[in-house]
């Protein structure tokens, strides 16, 4: 089982189909596609001298490339190691020789930034500018058929900040995307060969997997020339290209209809808005709705089981006559159909219907594990459970609830945010003595970054060193956006900070 034999199929029954698009202009037809990714996986085996199961590390934002850098990978038996191209340079080191990766396949930019970062990347041999000559070039080789996988192989390396704060490589294999994908069809949303995926969100996350679904369909592939996030211009290739799906953090969605309604628009040419990553309030999903009908799609899922744990479809999210149809707007639907999900006490047993613990599932769309990181691995999957780390309840239905995440996970704008990572930064400044990271209540982005910091007897803290501090060391959509500055940290006889007692007291008195 190699899913690039799913590229291989479309390019034979649709080879002069439209694969993708870069706004409105097509590039390459189905045919093209397979060829350019069967080329570039010859020369990743025989020019540059990598063997099966070896790491691709792609650190780029959307672009065509993208599609030719993951297909690639997989045509030659390789691993895809997508990376967030926001985080720092020293975020994607570590990811990069954590991985091992041995190649490197960026934007110039982002390269050069990495690079003068003095990043020490001993196992990476190549990086090679994806709008090169030297890229291109690739292509030349002789295409080769896919190369045999088993279906326990990895496929795709996406790392996910642990509570430690160190990113954990979640092994999703050619079983688990071979999964999510038919999971897609069984549970999302039907998808035709007219139908046409929208890379609006990073490529390097849900939106780049979903993209295997589309290949299976024969769908089109459009980047915007933005290469990114823009109501307008979404708007715009919607009613030209009609049939158009994309994949959205709730923040994006409110940004979209708030653009949509401001501007008399309703969507028309969308299909489908599947949106997920992040808490999405049922007055906001109720507002999107209004203004632009039945489109949308929830899911729940995570790196340890991509996309694939939960999902509310259109009908039922549309079902205004069912009595209970509120409270179902407010949930994340019911599991999809290659998984089981049960709510859990502490101890691992089963709770009843209605209520709470942490959320437990198991199935083919689930990881085997965590790369090189067995103890991490043995505390996420016990007995054939994924433990998940939030927390939720069902009810008689099947309907899952989320209520919060025991991990004290942020989730700001679609992006993870683990306050540990953080607290970890700002500890290192000489006047701080303690600090505890909560995620506050956002408007916009769901959540943004608050730090209570304690000083030193003597010292006085300064807001801005504290923001250089994290601007030197983590990605800049991570660094908190409020300071407080407290004599003291609550805690319990165990001398943990209780941070349940700091969202108490912001919500009582928040920051201006």
């Amino acid at each position: 089982m190699n899913i690039a034999h799913l590229l291989a199929r479309s390019a034979r029954v649709m080879p002069h189909d439209p694969a993708v698009l870069l706004g409105t202009r097509v590039l390459h037809d189905y045919a093209g596609l397979a060829r350019r990714a069967a080329s570039l996986a010859r020369a990743l085996r025989e020019r540059l001298g990598l063997q099966a199961g070896e790491r691709v590390g792609v650190l780029m934002r959307n672009g065509p490339q993208y599609l030719d850098v993951l297909w690639g990978a997989w045509f030659a038996g390789l691993v895809a190691v997508p990376i967030n191209y926001k985080l720092h340079a020293r975020e994607a080191e570590y990811i990069l020789a954590d991985s091992g990766a041995r190649v490197l396949f960026a934007d110039a930019d982002l390269a050069s930034d990495l690079q003068a970062g003095g990043a020490a990347l001993p196992r990476l041999a190549h990086v090679i500018d994806v709008a090169s000559r030297e890229f291109e070039a690739l292509m030349s080789a002789t295409p080769m058929a896919p190369a045999w996988r088993d279906p326990s192989d990895v496929a795709w390396l996406f790392y996910t900040s642990g509570t430690t704060g160190r990113p954990k490589g979640v092994m999703q294999t050619q079983r688990n995307l071979m999964s999510m994908t038919l999971c897609y069809f069984a549970d999302v949303d039907p998808i035709s060969p007219r139908d046409a995926s929208l890379y609006a969100a990073p490529m390097s996350h849900g939106a780049g997997l979903y993209n295997i679904p589309h290949v299976l369909a024969g769908a089109r592939h459009v980047v915007p020339e933005s290469r990114g996030f823009d109501p307008d211009e979404i708007l715009m290739l919607a009613r030209e290209l009609r049939e158009v799906s994309l994949f959205a953090a709730p923040t994006m969605v409110k940004r979209l209809i708030e653009r949509a309604a401001a501007t008399g628009a309703d969507g028309d040419g969308i299909k489908t808005v599947v949106y997920g990553g992040g808490p999405m309030y049922a007055a906001d999903i109720q507002e999107a709705m209004a203004v632009m009908g039945p489109r949308f799609v929830q899911i729940y899922g995570q790196g340890e089981c991509p996309m694939a744990i939960t999902a509310l479809s259109r009908a039922l999210l549309a079902d205004r006559a069912h009595p209970r149809h509120a409270e179902r707007m407010a949930s994340v639907g019911v599991a999809q159909s290659n998984v089981e999900i049960r709510i859990a006490a502490p101890d691992g047993s089963p709770l009843s219907v209605g209520q709470t613990g942490e959320i437990l599932v198991r199935g083919d769309s689930v990881m085997p594990g965590y790369w090189g990181n067995p103890e991490a691995s043995g505390q996420a999957l016990q007995q054939g459970w994924l433990f998940t780390g939030d927390v939720g309840e069902l009810d008689a239905d099947g309907f899952l609830y989320l209520k919060d995440r025991s991990k004290d996970m942020i989730i700001s704008g679609g992006s993870n945010i683990y306050p540990r990572e953080i607290e970890e930064v700002l500890l290192r400044h000489p006047a701080v003595r303690e600090v505890a990271v909560i995620g506050r209540p956002h408007g916009e982005w769901g959540e943004e970054v608050l730090a209570f910091v304690v000083p030193r007897p003597g010292e006085r803290i300064r807001t801005d060193e504290l923001d250089a501090l994290c601007l030197a060391h983590i990605a800049r959509f991570k660094r908190p956006r409020h300071y407080r500055v407290v004599d003291e940290l609550p805690k319990n006889n165990y001398g943990k900070v209780l941070k349940t007692a700091l969202r108490e007291h912001d919500a009582a008195t928040p920051p201006a």
